[in-house]
């Protein structure tokens, strides 16, 4: 797992406990478009589970990862897909 990526898991089980935590480095399926970087670390799909999203809208939920990850998503990360769900 790259730096970015670790720093992202960091981040996001500190601010959430999540139950499930699935962070995919997808960059190799972009490469050469617009965005990817050689090194990758560019496009990531995230899936998390956690108690903190429970009774919160998908927008609610969305914005709030958002906010956790908002300088890898503002410098580095391109393309940034997620399943969040309460549990």
């Amino acid at each position: 797992m790259g730096k970015i990526a670790e720093n992202m898991r960091q981040k996001l089980e500190a601010a959430f406990a999540p139950d499930v935590l699935e962070l995919q480095d997808q960059s190799h399926l972009h490469a050469g478009h617009a965005g990817a970087h050689p090194q990758g670390e560019s496009h990531f799909h995230l899936i998390i589970k956690a108690k903190t999203f429970t009774g919160k809208s998908r927008v609610e939920r969305q914005r709030m990862v958002n906010a956790v990850l908002r300088d890898e998503l503002a410098e580095r990360v391109h393309a940034f897909s997620m399943e969040v769900e309460g549990s």
